[in-house]
């Protein structure tokens, strides 16, 4: 299926010229300033581009994705990434699209580690959001590398996260990858490593609009997940711990559904979460495979996503919050139900349900988590 998908956006895009007529080009990769911090730190957009004139761009910001091109069938290339205009809009809003840690999605009350309990900053509820704040999301990341090879280009970025950041134990040093290939793939790797046992989670929180950044509603758009079942929550968003089948809700997307056909369902879950934004448990070949999460298609272009994860889990999220303050490049403001978000990690609340995939990490070892998206033409 993949080799298909590339041989199809390679037909597509040599019709359309953009192909070029001579021999393939290696991927390219460049760097400039994008914009300054509130403190006056520049901060750098990294411009990948491969030889069937697919572009993907990350600042060193956050990590943040602003920028990933694909075809439609008319070969038409688009953003399919929400991301704001500028920096001031970035700052203003918050950042989209971007890293997420030390731990992704929600903890309750803190955590116990081998019989000590951290205490994180939480609101009232005692939930954690991400790690809390400062959040990875709003960091400058080290720049380790930038490369180029035949088929391949991008960008390594660094966050080391000290002993007792954000109320977590240990030093955790995080690089992340990116990485542009001529198969139509733009791949996210992470690697972590910590001196003292933490618990690690994390993901970019990107969101995706396959007909284009700022082009409206994500509603029409089909969307499958690899998923039987999901990890139901209180009212607090947070993980009962039971692991439940999909079957019978507005959560089945076992079979191709349009986003918006239940996003206005009464059922508890859903207005839990004022619409998606729920825990799916993956189906896996074996533990830490690649694996098929999650298709999205949008109808009018033919535009699709193949969302490949070795994560247990996603987490669904559409954009319910988004209130029309952040501004796209094209001036569109960005409203709810404007993007999908599609978050590879591990189950929320996870160290502290300890049914779920453990989330700890010890010094002489490694995370690594890696996850692809895979664009076709339908």
């Amino acid at each position: 299926m993949i080799r298909h998908g590339a041989m199809a956006i390679a037909g597509l895009l040599a019709a359309t010229g953009l192909a070029g007529t001579g021999p393939a080009q290696a991927g390219t990769v460049g760097q400039k300033v994008f914009g300054t911090t509130r403190d006056g730190q520049a901060v750098h957009v990294f411009t990948m581009t491969n030889n069937k004139g697919m572009r993907a761009q990350v600042l060193d910001y956050g990590g943040i994705i602003c920028d990933v091109e694909a075809p439609g069938r008319d070969g038409r290339m688009a953003n399919v990434i929400l991301c704001q205009k500028d920096m001031a809009n970035i700052l203003a809003t918050g950042p989209m699209s971007a890293l997420t840690g030390r731990y992704a999605n929600r903890l309750l009350h803190g955590f116990t580690l081998d019989g000590k309990h951290y205490d994180l900053a939480a609101n009232p509820a005692g939930v954690t959001l991400h790690g809390g704040r400062p959040g990875y999301s709003t960091r400058i990341l080290q720049t380790v590398k930038t490369f180029q090879t035949a088929t391949t280009a991008g960008v390594t970025l660094r966050l080391v996260s000290p002993d007792g950041d954000q109320g977590f134990p240990g030093t955790l040093t995080v690089d992340v990858t990116y990485t542009l290939t001529d198969d139509s793939d733009f791949r996210i790797d992470y690697r972590a490593t910590t001196d003292k046992p933490t618990v690690v989670n994390l993901t970019n929180h990107t969101y995706y609009n396959m007909a284009g950044n700022g082009s409206g509603s994500v509603e029409p758009q089909v969307l499958t997940l690899m998923a039987d079942s999901y990890t139901p929550t209180d009212q607090n968003q947070i993980p009962t711990g039971e692991i439940a089948p999909v079957a019978g809700t507005a959560l089945d997307f076992r079979s191709p559904k349009p986003i918006g056909k239940d996003l206005r369902s009464s059922e508890p879950q859903m207005l839990i979460g004022q619409g998606y934004d729920q825990n799916f448990v993956l189906k896996k070949s074996k533990p830490g495979a690649l694996d098929l999460a999650a298709r999205l298609t949008d109808p009018a272009s033919g535009r699709t996503l193949e969302l490949y994860t070795t994560q247990p889990g996603v987490q669904i999220y559409s954009s319910n919050h988004l209130n029309g303050t952040g501004v796209t490049p094209a001036g569109t403001t960005l409203r709810a139900t404007d993007g999908m978000a599609l978050e590879t990690q591990h189950f929320p609340d996870s160290p502290n349900k300890p049914n779920f995939p453990s989330t700890v990490l010890r010094p002489g070892e490694t995370f690594t988590s890696t996850t692809m998206m895979h664009f076709t033409v339908q």
